[in-house]
C-alpha cells in the first residue's frame, strides 16, 4: 500500500524562484517557504529582493534568501548560476518566473519592445535552466525527480485584450519550450511543466490600467471571470507545490492554466 502521509510535502527541498520579489513569484516563494523549503529568490532590484526575502523568512518562520540578478543577459545568468552553486550542491526546484511585458499598437510597436520581452521571457528561461542543469541533475532521482516549472500565461494560449504582441508570443514560446525541455530531460529525472496564470492581483496586470493596484480593479476582473474572482496566493502556490511534490511527480510536459476558467470554459 502506498504512503500518502507526505504526498504534498516539499519540506527540506531547495528552490530558486526568479522574479521572486513581487507578484506571482513572491506568491510562489511564500508558499514554498511556508511549506518548509529553503527558497532563493532573485530580481533585478537588490533592495526589493532583500526586503522580500527578509519579510517572507519572518512571516513564515522559514528560510528565504535573496540572490539579486538581472536575467536579461547571458553573463548575468551565468553569474547567478555560479553564486547559487557556491552555496548549494543541488537544486530540487527551479521556478522560471521572471518576465517582462511591453504594450503598443500594432502600427507603432517598437523593436525594443520585442527584443526585451523575448530576451527575458524566452531566452532567459532556456539559458538559466541550461546553466543550472548540474545542480538539477544532482538533485534528480527516479524516486524524486528534480522539477522545472516555467511560468507562462493564458496570453500564450489565447489572444489578449491588451496590445502586448511580444508578451503573448513569448509566453506561447515558453509553453512549447517546456515540452522541448521535458522531451530532453525527463529521462534524466528532471520533470518540466508550465503554469499559465490568468488574472492575479499583480503590478504587471495593473500596468495595463495606468499602474492601478486597487481592490476595485481586481473586482472588475473578478466579475468578468467565470469563477467570479481573481487568483490568490494560495491558488498559484498550491499548484506549484503540487507540481514540486510527490503528488505531481507523474505530471510531465504539461501547460496548466490557473485562471478561474477563462481558457477552459470559453
Amino acid at each position: 500500500m502506498a504512503s500518502f502521509e507526505n504526498l504534498f510535502s516539499i519540506r527540506g527541498k531547495t528552490a530558486l524562484v526568479t522574479g521572486g520579489s513581487r507578484g506571482i513569484g513572491e506568491m510562489i516563494a511564500a508558499g514554498f517557504v511556508a511549506a518548509g523549503a529553503r527558497v532563493y529568490i532573485c530580481s533585478r532590484k537588490a533592495e526589493a529582493c532583500e526586503e522580500t526575502a527578509q519579510r517572507l523568512s519572518g512571516q513564515y518562520h522559514g528560510e528565504c534568501i535573496a540572490l539579486p540578478a538581472d536575467l536579461s543577459s547571458l553573463d548575468n545568468i551565468q553569474d547567478l548560476a555560479d553564486r547559487l552553486a557556491a552555496r548549494e550542491a543541488r537544486l530540487d526546484i527551479l521556478v522560471n518566473n521572471a518576465g517582462a511585458s511591453w504594450g503598443g499598437s500594432i502600427d507603432a510597436f517598437p523593436e525594443q519592445g520585442w527584443d526585451k520581452v523575448m530576451d527575458v521571457n524566452v531566452k532567459g528561461v532556456f539559458f538559466l535552466t541550461q546553466k543550472l542543469l548540474p545542480l538539477l541533475r544532482a538533485a534528480a532521482s527516479a524516486e524524486d525527480p528534480a522539477r522545472v516549472i516555467n511560468i507562462g500565461s493564458i496570453d500564450g494560449l489565447k489572444s489578449s485584450h491588451f496590445d502586448v504582441f511580444s508578451y503573448g508570443a513569448s509566453k506561447a514560446a515558453v509553453h512549447h519550450l517546456t515540452r522541448f525541455l521535458a522531451a530532453h530531460l525527463t529521462g534524466e529525472h528532471i520533470n518540466c511543466n508550465a503554469i499559465a496564470p490568468g488574472p492575479y492581483p499583480t503590478k504587471m496586470l495593473g500596468s495595463g490600467f495606468g499602474g492601478r493596484m486597487d481592490d476595485a480593479l481586481w473586482d472588475e476582473f473578478g466579475e468578468a471571470n467565470p469563477s467570479g474572482r481573481v487568483g490568490t496566493a494560495e491558488d498559484i502556490a498550491g499548484l506549484a507545490i503540487f507540481l514540486s511534490s510527490r503528488a505531481g511527480a507523474y505530471v510531465i510536459g504539461e501547460v496548466i492554466a490557473s485562471d478561474g476558467g477563462i481558457v477552459g470554459t470559453r
